[in-house]
């Protein structure tokens, strides 16, 4: 049995799929962008304040659905630049401390609303 998750504490899908599935014991988020949930516009500034505000984003969804952080297993970072990989990690090594998740770090030519970083994931609960 498959449940939709959607909170107003991360921002609205902007196309025709969910914020993310549970499956059983899995959630599977979909792409976050640094959209600020409460204006619904694109966070200016940093990629620090924006990858800040896309795993905020990320983090409420995964809540929304009885998960956390911790449960994630599995992280895809999608950037318009191979250049932000530095900046991104420093922020990222904020919320993945001592729980490090497999990860892919991608560099594409363009994002949704052109935003400069898109972060989706994989959690998994153990036990269940």
């Amino acid at each position: 049995m498959k449940r939709v998750i959607e909170t107003d504490r991360a921002p609205k899908a902007i196309g025709p799929y969910s914020q993310a599935i549970v499956v059983g014991n899995m959630m599977f988020v979909s792409g976050q962008i640094p959209v600020d949930p409460k204006t619904g516009e694109i966070v200016d500034g940093t990629i620090e304040e924006k990858t800040e505000q896309v795993l905020e984003n990320l983090k409420a969804i995964l809540e929304a659905g009885g998960f956390s952080l911790e449960d994630v297993v599995k992280v895809t970072i999608f950037t318009t630049s191979i250049d932000f990989f530095p900046k991104v990690n420093e922020v990222y090594s904020r919320y993945f401390s001592s729980h490090k998740p497999a990860r892919s770090f991608v560099s594409v030519a363009q994002l949704p609303k052109n935003v400069e970083i898109e972060i989706e994931a994989i959690a998994v609960k153990e036990g269940e």
